[in-house]
């Protein structure tokens, strides 16, 4: 049996599923999210780790399975978020989440640093507000204090993968929403931290998502109810998986996910990005020539990056 793991906004969801993928079990549990003042969207780790605890010894109950049964942990959940840690791995502050709009001034700080078209380059993004590296300038400038104590800086999946593996790890679908990431090369942008002043000690290792990031240890196996051992693996950015499990797998198929946040995946063989043209015509032409979609297949198409 394997166990999934999602970290959401709303609450956390965890399925418990056999070898060909039949759901076993699930179960969810939900949390609140903090609006301190207008536009900012904050949450307390700590609701994640139990919430973690709850389902999984919830799915466990339901399916009547045992420890020995569980041969793997995957991990999905909310991008983009802040988690700053202290020394002994305490949380400094509640973490700053992808919906908070408060860095504006960071994003244009991090275009000018960085340079428009350079940014692009190395992160296949321009700086968003909802991205991790605006929030860290944010905290440098806003609450100094704080950031003199950081000695770590998770996504909200991987804080839980610290509580149940003790390792600092992310891996490549996540880190590459930080604007952090060189996307192509696949790793950390040492010209991007260089820039921005960030120190490439405060984050985590990036492994593949298939990849064996850590193992429960003795503790979280004992809150879980599960092995000591259980292999972790490096999982995905809930949008990345979204779009695995929708079988957006093979070069030119899409999904559309439309909800809080709105996404468009397109399986991809190379890290890619272009300047779409404004005119409805020429998008169509443009997706038709490459066999991304039929004619007819969209009645609107909008302009953007």
């Amino acid at each position: 049996m394997l166990i999934g793991i999602d970290i959401g906004t709303s609450g956390t969801k965890t399925v418990l599923v056999d070898a060909k993928g039949k759901i076993l079990a699930q179960a969810l549990a939900e949390y609140p999210l903090s609006q301190p003042k207008p536009g900012w969207s904050e949450q307390n780790p700590e609701h994640w780790w139990k919430a973690t605890v709850s389902t999984v010894r919830a799915v466990m109950k339901k399916a009547r399975a045992k420890p020995a049964d569980v041969s793997g942990i995957g991990l999905s959940g909310q991008m983009h978020g802040s988690v700053f840690l202290g020394g002994a791995n305490k949380v400094l502050r509640p973490a700053i989440l992808w919906n908070d709009q408060r860095t504006a001034a960071e994003c244009a700080e991090i275009t000018s640093a960085v340079g428009a078209k350079r940014l692009l380059d190395l992160t296949c993004n321009p700086a968003l507000t909802g991205f991790t590296a605006p929030k860290i300038l944010w905290l440098r400038k806003n609450e100094p204090a704080a950031y003199e104590k950081v000695r770590h800086i998770l996504l909200p999946k991987d804080f839980v993968r610290l509580r149940l593996t003790g390792e600092f790890a992310t891996e490549v679908s996540d880190a590459s929403g930080t604007l952090l990431f060189d996307v192509r090369n696949r790793r950390w942008s040492n010209e991007v931290l260089s820039a921005l002043q960030i120190d490439r000690a405060l984050l985590p290792d990036s492994f593949e998502s298939p990849e064996v990031s850590g193992r429960l240890t003795e503790a979280a196996a004992k809150s879980l109810g599960l092995s000591a051992g259980t292999p972790v693996v490096g999982g995905g950015g809930d949008q990345a998986a979204g779009a695995v499990g929708s079988g957006i797998v093979r070069t030119g198929a899409v999904s559309a996910t439309l909800g809080s946040q709105s996404v468009i995946a397109v399986s991809s063989m190379r890290a890619r990005f272009f300047r779409l043209s404004p005119s409805k015509a020429a998008l169509t032409r443009h997706f038709r020539k490459r066999e991304l979609i039929s004619p007819g297949q969209y009645s609107t198409m909008s302009s953007g990056q």
